[in-house]
């Protein structure tokens, strides 16, 4: 079942550009130079989103000499992804057996 620690990361992956940072992620390490050229967002603006992605604990960052790179923590996809799968079971059973509450 989805928790509320999983609501607090769909809104943060509700935002479009924080989707797309992750999806980026998800493919590669990246740094904020790369994430720049490839969703085309200034710098602040990224550097904010990302803030936001470390803080829920969706991305992690690793030193690299002056640049700072992001990798995603698959993990916590990973169980935001169970949530659903959970969520979705539930839903196939109860509509398999046609279960549903009797009006008043």
């Amino acid at each position: 079942m989805l928790t509320s620690v999983d609501t607090d990361l769909l809104r943060v992956l509700a935002d479009p550009l924080r989707l797309r940072i992750v999806t980026l992620l998800a493919e590669e390490t990246l740094c904020t130079t790369h994430l720049i050229e490839e969703t085309g967002a200034r710098q602040t603006n990224l550097s904010n989103h990302l803030k936001v992605l470390r803080e829920a604990g969706i991305v992690e960052t690793e030193p690299c000499g002056r640049f700072t790179y992001y990798r995603l923590r698959p993990d916590v996809i990973a169980s935001l992804a169970d949530g659903f799968a959970a969520l979705a079971q539930i839903a196939r059973a109860t509509a398999e057996g046609n279960v549903k509450r009797s009006c008043p």
